[in-house]
């Protein structure tokens, strides 16, 4: 995984994990993997990946089953989806816009390059 430095480590973790949640790769009440195998992973400290670990906690995504792991909840995906939604019409929709108006870029470009993006990148189901 390589990091922005635009935001912090611990947040693109905890992006990481939501989009192998939204993505189904990770189910529901499935374990995760420990801190220290994603860190390995990750090549990253511990620390950062309970940072991330924690910050998904407190959104009701995961949650930890004490001298077990972390698991994902049951209804992850749904509050995922709430979650990153809320942060994207708030946070990156903007900055979007903003790049759009500047750049001369009309919504049925971007509605163009969308369906190319779906198609060359997730199959439907």
């Amino acid at each position: 995984m390589e990091f922005r430095e635009n935001e912090a480590i611990y947040m693109q973790i905890a992006g990481y994990v939501t989009e192998n949640i939204m993505l189904e790769k990770w189910l529901p009440e499935q374990k995760l993997p420990s801190v220290r195998e994603l860190a390995a992973d990750l090549q990253v400290n511990p620390l950062t990946v309970v940072r991330a670990y924690e910050f998904l906690q407190s959104k009701e995504v995961i949650a930890n089953k004490r001298g077990i792991g972390f698991f994902i909840a049951p209804d992850a995906v749904l509050k995922v989806k709430n979650y990153s939604k809320e942060r994207f019409l708030g946070q990156e929709l903007p900055e979007l816009f903003k790049s759009m108006y500047l750049l001369g870029i009309s919504v049925e470009d971007i509605a163009e390059r969308f369906e190319i993006f779906k198609a060359q990148n997730y199959q439907t189901k």
